[in-house]
């Protein structure tokens, strides 16, 4: 089932005609009602009336979170505040927050794309979809809340944590739909267990998991502990929230909607477009929000892109899996990993439990990483020589795999703090000096 044949099916000549006006008008609202996007165009020596086609994207300016940050809380607000109805925003955990505004029409246009992103995952309005995003603030919770109701499904609003309640609620409300994190649901599993109950007995058949990175295996471990169908969804913040894209069953990436939101994928060093199927750093312009307009927002999000139709009919772009951040990849000893990748590899291994942090320190001048990853009770309790040879042979694993030597620490299960909400894998104890 498709929720907008209308657009999810577009073909591309129709669908570049349309994204061509709709960047042209997108240009002449923040040219004419933003003084931070007119001083910019001024000085790229770009008009509205300069935009012709497409291809003239790539000489507008681009936008990142700093300038955000810097014009909070309502410098980039695009429209009268008077029409606001509602604003979000980041936690601001390293400065101030960055701030997204939406007008009536950005809430409908918001409830629009999730309708979509729920019904490529299945969803219909049979389904009873538990919600264990956060409300508030974050846009998780709300996102998933507004397309739900425009879909006529039904909605537990249960938000994060308490995960024997929502373990009790997925049971006798019959949850079939779980939205929530990957670690959450990992966590669910875990729980499950522990009240003596089967996790894949639980009435729950499909999870529309985001606001983190995961890699391939950890998806495989969620199905597997859960028994359910795990589809990725992607958004931002700065973008409206989840609904950005979404995976469909065949997990052949994530379609975006580019009637709403025009992706580019670019080198992030030497900011030039990147070919079809290559990696780089996506970036979005915003095609339809009235309340915040972003022009060529660098996401940090590393992805690729494919413009071939899905097997599903639709023939919108899918982005791939987002492999991290440019901001969180690590450079050890001249060896380029993101986290997602040492996932990849600890997801493989019988004796590691699919909880795990990264530790970084600087000794003597050299940045050094160390893999703390959760084994089972058997193991951890077994002889010293034994923990020894499965910290070695994981360390060989991920040099084989990545090109790196660093250590790992088997500990104790359940040693590793649990997240209702993101994950938090990177502890960085580097004195810089």
């Amino acid at each position: 089932m498709i929720w907008n044949p209308k657009y999810e099916c577009m073909q591309r000549d129709e669908l570049e005609k349309l994204q061509l006006e709709r960047l042209k008008k997108t240009v002449e609202r923040v040219y004419n009602n933003l003084p931070f996007y007119k001083n910019r165009l001024d000085n790229a020596r770009i008009r509205p009336e300069d935009i012709k086609s497409l291809d003239d994207l790539k000489r507008l300016p681009f936008t990142t979170k700093d300038d955000l940050r810097e014009n909070y809380p309502f410098g980039l607000v695009s429209a009268p505040l008077k029409d606001i109805v509602e604003v979000h925003m980041s936690s601001g955990t390293t400065g101030k927050p960055v701030v997204d505004a939406y007008t009536r029409a950005d809430i409908n246009l918001w409830a629009e794309v999730m309708a979509r992103a729920l019904v490529s995952a299945g969803a219909t309005s049979n389904d009873v979809i538990q919600n264990a995003y956060g409300y508030g603030l974050f846009t998780g919770g709300l996102g998933v809340h507004y397309g739900a109701n425009r879909i006529g499904a039904k909605i537990i609003p249960i938000s994060g944590g308490q995960t024997k309640r929502q373990i009790m609620i997925m049971k006798d409300f019959s949850s079939t739909i779980i939205t929530c994190t990957p670690s959450y649901a990992l966590h669910i599993a875990e729980v499950a267990e522990e009240m003596g109950e089967d996790p894949t007995k639980l009435p729950v058949r499909v999870g529309i998991l985001g606001a983190e990175c995961w890699s391939e295996n950890m998806r495989a471990e969620i199905e597997k502990k859960l028994g359910i169908l795990a589809l990725d969804i992607y958004g931002l913040t700065e973008i409206i929230g989840p609904g950005v894209a979404q995976e469909c069953e065949y997990k052949e990436g994530l379609h975006i909607y580019e009637d709403h939101f025009l992706p580019e994928i670019i080198d992030p060093d030497t900011l030039e477009p990147v070919p079809e199927g290559e990696e780089g750093e996506l970036v979005i312009t915003t095609l339809t929000r009235e309340g915040t307009t972003l022009l060529r927002y660098r996401t940090r999000d590393i992805t690729s892109i494919t413009y071939r139709p899905c097997r599903c009919g639709r023939s919108m772009a899918r982005i791939s899996k987002i492999k991290g951040r440019t901001d969180d990849m690590l450079i050890i000893r001249g060896v380029n990993i993101f986290p997602s990748q040492i996932e990849n590899v600890l997801m493989k291994i019988d004796e590691a439990e699919p909880h795990y942090q990264l530790i970084l320190e600087r000794r003597k001048g050299l940045d050094e990483l160390t893999v703390e990853v959760e084994t089972t009770p058997e193991i951890f309790f077994d002889e010293v020589r034994k923990i020894e040879e499965i910290e070695a042979r994981i360390a060989k694993d991920i040099e084989d795999n990545l090109g790196l030597r660093i250590q790992v620490k088997l500990v104790e299960p359940r040693s590793i703090e649990r997240s209702m909400g993101k994950a938090k894998r990177l502890i960085d104890k580097r004195e810089l000096k």
